[in-house]
């Protein structure tokens, strides 16, 4: 069996983060070890939540993993709080980075042009020294400008994201995935760029206009649950960006819509017989 390693906060309740992830991954065939960065009663859309860090935590586990000669297929990093855990989880992917396993990195740290209230442009310097060890890097259009240095564009063109995969790429990731790329009224979907091919990938599918918290994780998670099952990295990126219409659209039919995540929970066995 397949070994993920995933590696983000952990929220008691809101469908985000680790209590994707965990379930996601599991469900398409592989074991699923968490490391939590962070324990949070609620995400952060919650009118109040608690928060404990656990920065702490993270030395200790994994150098116990480290002498028990714990092995990963892959390593997946979602939300990290502080420029102290990139660091930290720079560390772990060269203890337990290999020729031979995945890492993908969700740079998880911006959207609608703007960054996350807590970060700065020293994190995101930071976060770019990590995508540098990433096999492949899943970010929106606002933290690939970020990660660039190019303008943020709420209308674009074809022309300007190819150049923000290009760049990317130019980090030393293999893989630069965008996700959120719309290219045509009433579509939205991903753009990717394999760096070593020269080579673009684009899909698209139904745009709903309706945001829900976490639909990225569901798309990360399920992207690396799809590879680990042998997909390539294209077919796993259709698969994802298919799921999570499907759970959004799920969401929609239910009389008690949740504001606060999507019911992946109802649609997960349609995820498994994609």
């Amino acid at each position: 069996m397949r070994r993920v390693l995933t590696i983000q906060d952990i929220s008691c309740m809101g469908k985000c983060s680790l209590t994707v992830a965990l379930p996601i991954i599991s469900a398409l065939g592989s074991e699923a070890v968490i490391l939590p960065t962070a324990l949070l009663s609620t995400h952060t859309a919650f009118s109040e939540y608690t928060f404990k860090d656990l920065s702490d935590q993270i030395e200790p586990i994994t150098g116990v993993w480290k002498n028990e000669g714990v092995k990963f297929d892959a390593i997946y990093t979602g939300y990290l709080g502080t420029i102290g855990q990139i660091r930290q989880v720079t560390d772990i992917f060269r203890t337990f980075g290999t020729k031979d396993n995945l890492i993908v990195v969700d740079p998880a740290m911006a959207d609608l042009g703007k960054l996350y209230p807590a970060f700065d442009m020293e994190y995101v310097k930071a976060n770019l020294e990590l995508c540098r060890y990433a096999d492949i890097i899943l970010p929106n259009i606002t933290e690939a400008a970020f990660l660039t240095g190019m303008d943020y564009r709420e209308n674009y063109s074809e022309h300007y994201i190819k150049e923000l995969l290009k760049r990317l790429a130019d980090t030393g990731a293999g893989i630069a995935v965008l996700t959120g790329v719309s290219l045509e009224q009433g579509k939205t979907g991903v753009m990717g760029y394999d760096k070593n091919k020269d080579e673009f990938y684009v899909y698209q599918n139904r745009k709903i206009d309706k945001s829900f918290h976490g639909t990225g994780d569901v798309f990360s998670a399920t992207a690396v649950g799809e590879m680990m099952r042998g997909r390539d990295w294209k077919e796993a990126m259709r698969i994802a960006a298919d799921y999570t219409v499907r759970t959004i659209e799920a969401t929609l039919d239910d009389p008690d819509e949740p504001w606060y995540g999507v019911n992946f929970e109802s649609t997960i066995a349609d995820l498994v017989n994609m």
